[in-house]
């Protein structure tokens, strides 16, 4: 039952964040919308700010186990850019809240979990000497928080997927290169 009324709340936090900003949400809003009372909202959250947390780390989680593998770093941010435009009214308005910073936590875990997955697809098996995998991922991982960071600061205004389709084909070969200077085979 108590995963119910957690589900039940994070509704209802999901269809308030769509129509308004975070700013504008109060425990109330989010008790009335759900058909609970305040005292069963605290039961399972402290507030605002950590049911926030929780549903931007269950949106983590779900982009995780969706995408076990991908092929290209257009694909890694393609898989990121597409999530938040299927949510992009909630997004923003998480955003562009005080909450911004749990928000920019989840979209780092998430970005250096599919560049992760995407070196793990090229590396098909192999090893990387020294600290050598760690800092191709983190490269990456900057580049991709850094292009949707931007994308969202812009307020998802521009059309950015055709943009880092193209960035994908300029580097092509890229990341294949590094790993391969990395296993001395060039």
């Amino acid at each position: 039952m108590a995963s119910l009324t957690r589900s039940a709340i994070k509704a209802a936090m999901a269809k308030l964040l769509n129509e308004r900003p975070l700013a504008h949400i109060t425990v109330k809003d989010i008790v009335t919308e759900c058909g609970i009372n305040r005292n069963t909202f605290y039961y399972h959250y402290q507030g605002i700010p950590e049911l926030i947390a929780e549903m931007v780390d269950d949106e983590a989680e779900s982009i995780i186990q969706s995408h076990p593998t991908l092929e290209t770093l257009e694909d890694c941010l393609e898989t990121i850019i597409k999530t938040a435009i299927s949510k992009k009214r909630a997004i923003l308005h998480i955003y562009n809240s005080a909450s911004r910073d749990t928000y920019e936590q989840y979209l780092w875990y998430v970005c250096d979990h599919v560049v992760g997955v995407y070196l793990d697809t090229i590396l098909n098996g192999r090893q990387l000497p020294g600290d050598d995998r760690t800092l191709i991922q983190q490269h990456y991982t900057c580049f991709a928080f850094g292009c949707t960071s931007r994308w969202l600061d812009s307020g998802m205004k521009e059309e950015i997927l055709p943009a880092l389709r193209r960035i994908g084909q300029l580097q092509g070969g890229f990341a294949e290169g590094m790993i391969a200077r990395s296993l001395g085979e060039r």
